[in-house]
């Protein structure tokens, strides 16, 4: 049956609104690029532990070629079951479960009746399928997606396969009904501003909420109010929540970054360390999406930083020449070295066996 957001779980919608941090899901491989599940297991293990708000799992991180072999669900329900069983069936806290969807309008639909068959609440609709696709066939995609499912927007950026979208776009998503937030991830200003614009302008801002993707920009997207008009009148709103590959290391850490902001911002002051912190944040980016070489190693960097800590057996990915970059391991050092009070090596160390059981 389908699903609208009216529907989900008072506490679950709850959460999404408020904003938590949500990780972007990676594929743990063994040696023989062959999907490994107990280190499956211990990474969703860990978010959990680390107080993650949610799982996204099928997205951009955990691969899109899963697809291609036959990955999609086995990956998609051993997260919605390791995630019931950790946390004592969803008693002990509530939890948000999206499910990356792909393709052209069937396979997107399909895809989104397997996650609503494991539970979960979301969507991630991804776009890269429709490139050249006008705004009408865009927003015609995405609506008929949507009777199936809660949607979350998703704006990768194009260096790594998304599809520029304009304000009017976004407008026309954000009237979706059965939307209820959009990853904002162009790592672009000008472009997270459409998205922005788009929700407003739709009346939308109070059901669709805003969760950064860009990795580069994080904590200055959670602390930095946007200010748009709609007529006459000025309306401001928040990005309330992250949902990030970079938040799938060190997430303890970036729990409690998250918590520290909320805070700051519920105060109504936002001190000169906090802001600072977002250089520091983007630094770490930095090494782990392999900015000198326009993101190519990004999901390897991210599997290097878990590989250190003993969560991952390797680096390896579905394609064999999706490597670390020349260079990336020695930048992967510097910033593990420089900002070590940002990492959560401590706390995996104390759980890693536990975690692995």
């Amino acid at each position: 049956m389908p699903l609208h957001w009216s529907q989900l779980p008072k506490d679950t919608l709850a959460l999404l609104r408020r904003g938590t941090v949500i990780p972007a899901h990676p594929l743990a491989l063994d040696g023989r690029r062959r999907f490994d599940p107990r280190r499956q297991r211990a990474l969703t293990r860990y978010y959990l532990d680390a107080g993650s708000g949610g799982l996204a799992v099928g997205v951009h991180a955990t691969q899109f070629a899963i697809r291609d072999l036959g990955l999609y669900e086995p990956v998609l329900q051993l997260a919605a079951d390791t995630a019931r069983e950790w946390t004592k069936g969803g008693a002990a806290r509530p939890l948000v479960l999206i499910a990356g969807l792909a393709g052209k309008t069937a396979q997107a639909k399909k895809e989104a009746a397997v996650a609503l068959a494991h539970g979960y609440h979301a969507g991630l609709l991804s776009l890269g399928a429709l490139r050249g696709a006008s705004v009408d066939e865009l927003v015609e995609h995405c609506a008929q997606v949507a009777r199936v499912i809660p949607l979350v927007g998703f704006y990768l950026q194009p260096a790594v396969g998304g599809v520029v979208l304009p304000a009017e776009f976004w407008r026309r998503f954000a009237a979706i009904e059965n939307v209820v937030a959009v990853k904002v991830a162009p790592f672009n200003r000008y472009r997270t501003l459409d998205v922005v614009r788009g929700v407003v302008l739709a009346g939308a801002e109070e059901r669709v909420t805003l969760y950064t993707g860009n990795d580069d920009h994080i904590v200055l997207d959670l602390v930095a109010p946007f200010a748009v008009r709609r007529g006459a009148e000025e309306v401001q709103v928040r990005v309330k929540g992250g949902l990030l590959g970079h938040w799938s290391v060190w997430t303890q850490q970036a729990v409690k970054l998250h918590e520290r902001v909320q805070a700051a911002v519920a105060s109504g002051w936002v001190d000169a360390e906090l802001l600072a912190l977002d250089a520091r944040v983007t630094d770490c980016n930095s090494a782990f999406f392999d900015v000198a070489h326009d993101f190519a190693g990004c999901i390897p960097g991210c599997h290097e930083v878990l590989r250190r800590q003993g969560l991952l057996e390797g680096t390896w990915c579905l394609d064999p020449a999706e490597t670390l970059s020349p260079g990336q391991s020695a930048e992967i050092d510097r910033v593990c070295a420089e900002h070590a009070d940002l990492s959560d090596d401590a706390f995996v160390r104390a759980n890693l066996a536990r975690w692995m059981g």
